[in-house]
């Protein structure tokens, strides 16, 4: 466990400052210098600016103008910066991280562009021209916190002292990053480290009830079962730590590299081999839970294991930090507004310490209910007999059952149903759901058959469902009730499919509606559970048929798919991007994760603002 923790800080550590140095590939300028804007009341606009690391802007460089609209802009209020004897032009105040500037601005105008002009250099020597960015203000919506987008030009005819690395061409940026994750972006701008860290433990207690976190806590509670030493309290512990250490330290390397590379390796993983050979792994374990065979190693293997693990009294820690580090990579890989806030501030600044810490942190978070259960797990089962023997068998269905979660993905919706029908139906039988009850039968008896005669009918109504053309197992007859109903039309909400940017901005320059680009993937979770209780709710369905409605369905994780990603800044899905009719990303409504029916309604509103 000491080992594999240290391999992952050494990769942390080693690889953030190659990375950071950034000496033989300088970036652009929009890049090493980001800027994105919001009203922070209806006289005042905060202006912020990120710096990555190895650069630095001067303070008497900026500029500030309205283009086109009736606003007034005053003298902007800078934070002190830090003192640089510059070799041309003396003694000057610079800014590095970041800077936020707060500039009043009076004027009748709800919504105008903002010009800013700065200048900044690279620590190898290399400066940049005057470079001006502009910025779209909603101050109407200063009291949602929301981020306008930026539009990064070069001034034509700018001069410097040596040439960017764009060569001084107006660059084509993507609209800036804003939604929910730019509340935890905020957290690492206020920069109190132990503030950070805290808001995303607390973040990721959260996100551990979400359904991309749920599936693990059979797999631990299978783990502990599994071990036949369930009455040992510190023995559970020590196996949920090293799971959910297993899980957070996996969490923040492949965290860190995505934040670098731009593409979660999970969506990588998530193909039939990866996913069938992981389900194959559950299967094992529950078939060993049934008592059809003891999982051990070889004989010559297992005794070297035996005297390595004796200090821990036969705990098997480093397999079960293995199994963690698994669950991370696989069971996972859907993007929320935490971990989306958390690549985006290590992409734009290269600060892998501060950024890699929260990912830690947030995994730990999400391992605090998992080591509750874990631990409970361990003091209240029984140390043995013939209870611990059914107790096993339970777990060895749940595992089961994440063996068909996991490979859902990958197989079709049929297989999927008769999947898990054909559990629900086996697990009905050996709970005597079809064997007679003696007259004298005890109530524990009679509780678990009728938890049987559900199982039974439930895993029926799977297979007629199935057979009937059904496709959802949560709603397996619904096919009959739209029958019976006879509404004559489908309630699903119909998208069009956007495969490649060219046809996204086709699409966009088409329209004259209001625009929503829904990012989904089949191993999306989250995206699922958008569609099955969030687009599925009639007030909704009634709002967006006044839209146009996109969908980039990224599944397969092609060049194309990476590329659409990318021009948002997504790290994968769910993510939902809302344009406005002139084909423009609308600053603020960006949805990263789950959002409820209401919640949702109230971003459609704001959508369809003029």
């Amino acid at each position: 466990m000491r080992r594999f923790l240290a391999l992952a800080l050494v990769v942390a550590c080693v690889a953030g400052p190659r990375w950071a140095a950034g000496a033989d590939d300088l970036l652009e300028p929009e890049q090493a210098f980001q800027l994105s804007a919001r009203p922070l009341d209806p006289n005042a606009i905060e202006v912020r600016f990120r710096i990555a690391a190895g650069y630095y802007m001067y303070r008497a460089k900026f500029k500030f103008a309205v283009a086109g609209a009736d606003a007034t802009l005053g003298a902007p209020e800078f934070p002190r910066g830090l003192i640089k004897q510059d070799e041309f032009f003396g003694e000057v105040e610079t800014y590095r991280k970041q800077v936020a500037i707060r500039v009043p601005v009076t004027g009748g105008a709800e919504q105008f562009r903002l010009e800013v002009t700065s200048q900044g250099c690279a620590d190898i020597g290399v400066c940049y021209p005057p470079l001006t960015q502009r910025a779209d203000i909603r101050r109407a919506a200063f009291s949602t916190g929301g981020t306008a987008t930026a539009a990064p030009a070069v001034e034509p005819g700018a001069s410097a002292r040596a040439a960017p690395p764009s060569g001084g061409r107006e660059v084509r940026n993507g609209p800036a990053i804003v939604g929910d994750e730019a509340r935890f972006e905020q957290a690492f701008a206020a920069g109190n480290l132990v503030l950070t860290l805290a808001i995303f433990f607390g973040a990721g207690i959260l996100l551990a009830f979400t359904p991309c976190v749920l599936p693990m806590v059979p797999i631990l509670s299978g783990i502990i079962a599994g071990e036949g030493r369930a009455g040992a309290r510190a023995h559970a512990f020590a196996l949920s730590a090293a799971y959910v250490l297993g899980m957070a330290a996996t969490y923040t390397v492949i965290g860190v590299l995505a934040a670098l590379g731009g593409s979660l390796l999970s969506a990588t993983l998530q193909n039939a081999w990866v996913l069938g050979a992981f389900a194959l792994v559950f299967v094992a374990l529950a078939l060993s839970m049934f008592g059809f065979y003891d999982l051990q190693l070889p004989a010559a293997l297992h005794a070297k294991a035996s005297a390595a693990s004796a200090r821990l009294k036969g705990g098997r820690l480093g397999a079960v930090a293995l199994m963690g580090a698994l669950s991370a990579a696989i069971v996972s890989p859907c993007v929320a507004a935490p971990l989306a806030g958390a690549l985006l501030y290590i992409s734009q600044t290269r600060d892998v310490a501060l950024g890699g810490g929260a990912l830690f942190a947030l995994a730990l978070g999400m391992g605090v209910p998992l080591m509750a259960v874990g631990v409970a797990e361990g003091a209240l089962l029984p140390r043995s007999g013939h209870w611990m023997r059914a107790v096993k068998q339970f777990f060895g269905v749940l595992l089961l059952g994440v063996a068909v979660w996991v490979v859902s993905p990958v197989i079709p919706a049929v297989a999927q149903m008769l999947a898990w029908a054909a559990l629900l139906i086996v697990s009905a039988v050996y709970l005597h759901a079809l064997d007679p009850l003696p007259a004298e039968a005890s109530g524990y008896a009679r509780l678990w058959k009728g938890i049987g005669v559900i199982a039974l009918l439930a895993g029926a109504a799977l297979v007629v469902g199935a057979l009937a053309g059904a496709r959802d197992p949560l709603q397996p007859l619904a096919g009959f009730r739209a029958a019976a109903n006879a509404t004559g039309g489908s309630a699903d909400v119909r998208f069009e499919p956007v495969r490649t940017l060219g046809e996204l901005e086709t699409r966009l320059a088409q329209t004259n509606r209001p625009v929503m680009l829904d990012f989904y993937a089949d191993w999306c979770v989250s995206c699922k559970e958008m569609a099955r209780f969030t687009f599925a709710d009639p007030n909704v369905r009634s709002t967006l048929a006044n839209m146009t409605l996109l969908q980039a369905d990224v599944t397969a994780n092609s060049s194309e798919d990476q590329q659409l990603l990318k021009r948002f800044r997504l790290f994968g899905p769910p993510g939902i991007i809302f344009f406005d009719a002139a084909g423009r990303e609308i600053p603020g409504l960006r949805v990263i994760g789950f959002q409820p029916a209401e919640r949702f309604l109230e971003t459609l509103a704001r959508a369809r603002q003029p």
